[in-house]
C-alpha cells in the first residue's frame, strides 16, 4: 500500500522539530541569562521582568511537571538574586514573586489542558489509523499475473482517509480492481466510500458479470444515502446529494483488460515511455445519479493490455493538483519521463513528482493504483496463490 513516506516527506518535518527544540530550550536559556547577568559585572541590568514569563514559555512545549520545574528554578533564581543584592523586604522583590506566582498558576492550568487535548488528539489519530486499515486495506504486491502498487494522500491536514477509495483482489474471474471518488469530504464521504467498498469486496467473488458488481455498488450507495437522508430529515437539515465516480477493472488471463467507467477519470496505459488513455466509448453518470442513466444496459469495454504494460488508475485529485502558479499537475508528461524497475518504484517517483509540484499542499484527496501485467508461472496465476 502507498502509505509509505519518502525521505523528502520525513525531511519536511525537520524545521518543525527544530522550532520545537528551540522553544523547549528557551525557558532555560532565559534562566541562564538572568543568572549570568546577576552574578557578573553586568548585574546593574534589571532582570526581574525576565523571570516572570519563563513558566509560560515552558507551558508551550512541556507538561505540568516540566512547567513546575521551570517555575521552581525561576523562584530559586529570584530568591538567589534578591539575597545577593540584599533586596529582601523591598516592594520590587515581592512584586516580582507575586507576578511569577500568578504566571506559574496560569501556565500550569494551560499546560494541563494542552496535554489533555494532545492525548485526545493522539487517540483520535489512532482510531483514524484503524479506520484507514479497514476502509483502505494494503494491497498485495503480487496478485496472479499482476504486480501492483498504490498510494493515498488525504487533502485535509492530519487526515488519513477521505472520500477516495480503491481496492484490488484476486478472484476466480481474474484480478478485479476498483477506484472511486466520493463527492465532498468529511465523515459523510468516508461512509459513502465504505459502503461502496463493502459491496465491491463481497460482489467480486460471486458475480460473474462485472456490470453486476457495479450494480451492487450502486445499490449499496443508494441504501447509505437513504440512511443519511432520513438522519438529515430528523435533524431538519437539507440532505446533500451524494454521488461517487467509480471505475471497475478486470484483468483476465488473456492480454486484455475489461473496464466499466461511471464518470471517473479514464485509466492510462504506460509502456516504454508511451502513454495512451482508455476512454470509454459510452460516457456513464456516477453512482447515485441513476436518473441520468439511459440507453442500453451497462456492459464492459475491452482494451488491449499486454505483458509488460502498466495500467494507472487514479482519482481527479491527481489531475486537479496545482502548484503555486495555479498550474495543473502534468500527469501525462510526467508519466512519459518516469522510470522504475517495479510498479512500487515507478509509483513512488510519481508520488514524489506530485508532492514537488504542489509543495505538499493538495486541494483534494489523491489516490493511485498502478498494476503491471507480468509473465507468471501457472501456479502464480491461480487465485489465492502466494
Amino acid at each position: 500500500m502507498g502509505f509509505f513516506r519518502s525521505s523528502a516527506d520525513r525531511g519536511a518535518g525537520g524545521p518543525s522539530r527544530s522550532v520545537f527544540t528551540v522553544a523547549r530550550c528557551l525557558p532555560f536559556v532565559v534562566l541562564a541569562a538572568v543568572v549570568t547577568i546577576e552574578f557578573s559585572p553586568a548585574h546593574v541590568v534589571y532582570t526581574g521582568a525576565l523571570l516572570s514569563p519563563t513558566p509560560a514559555l515552558a507551558a508551550v512545549t512541556m507538561g505540568p511537571r516540566g512547567t513546575a520545574t521551570v517555575a521552581a528554578l525561576a523562584f530559586l533564581v529570584s530568591s538567589a538574586t534578591a539575597t545577593k543584592n540584599q533586596a529582601w523586604g523591598t516592594q520590587q522583590v515581592y512584586t516580582n514573586l507575586a507576578a511569577l506566582l500568578v504566571v506559574t498558576t496560569a501556565s500550569m492550568v494551560s499546560s494541563a489542558v494542552r496535554v489533555r487535548r494532545t492525548r485526545e488528539l493522539t487517540q483520535v489519530r489512532r482510531i483514524a489509523e484503524v479506520s484507514q486499515n479497514v476502509v483502505l486495506r494494503p494491497l498485495p504486491t503480487r496478485m496472479g499475473m499482476v504486480r501492483a502498487a498504490s498510494f493515498y494522500l488525504a487533502a485535509e491536514r492530519g487526515a488519513q482517509i477521505g472520500g477516495d477509495l480503491y481496492e484490488a483482489t484476486t478472484t476466480r474471474f481474474g484480478v478485479r480492481l476498483i477506484v472511486g471518488d466520493v463527492r465532498g469530504k468529511g465523515l459523510a464521504a468516508v461512509r459513502s466510500a465504505a459502503a461502496v467498498l463493502g459491496a465491491f469486496r463481497e460482489a467480486v467473488h460471486y458475480e460473474h458479470d462485472l456490470a453486476e458488481v457495479m450494480h451492487r455498488c450502486a445499490a449499496a450507495l443508494q441504501r447509505e444515502s437513504a440512511l443519511v437522508d432520513r438522519a438529515d430529515t430528523r435533524n431538519r437539515e437539507e440532505p446533500d446529494e451524494q454521488f461517487v465516480t467509480v471505475l471497475l477493472a478486470q484483468v483476465p488471463d488473456d492480454t486484455t483488460i475489461q473496464l466499466i467507467n461511471r464518470g471517473h477519470p479514464p485509466p492510462l496505459i504506460v509502456h516504454h515511455g508511451a502513454v495512451r488513455t482508455l476512454s470509454p466509448a459510452r460516457p456513464l453518470p456516477p453512482l447515485g445519479l441513476e436518473e441520468f442513466l439511459t440507453g442500453p444496459p451497462i456492459s464492459t469495454e475491452t482494451f488491449p493490455f499486454a505483458t509488460g504494460e502498466r495500467l494507472l488508475l487514479h482519482t481527479d485529485g491527481v489531475l486537479e493538483a496545482r502548484n503555486r502558479s495555479h498550474e495543473f499537475f502534468p500527469l501525462l508528461e510526467t508519466l512519459e519521463t518516469l522510470d522504475g524497475a517495479t510498479p512500487a518504484e515507478y509509483l513512488d517517483r510519481l508520488r514524489l513528482a506530485l508532492i514537488r509540484h504542489t509543495d505538499g499542499h493538495l486541494s483534494d484527496d489523491a489516490a493511485m493504483i498502478l498494476i503491471e501485467r507480468a509473465a507468471a508461472a501457472p501456479d502464480l496465476m491461480r487465485p489465492g496463490s502466494p
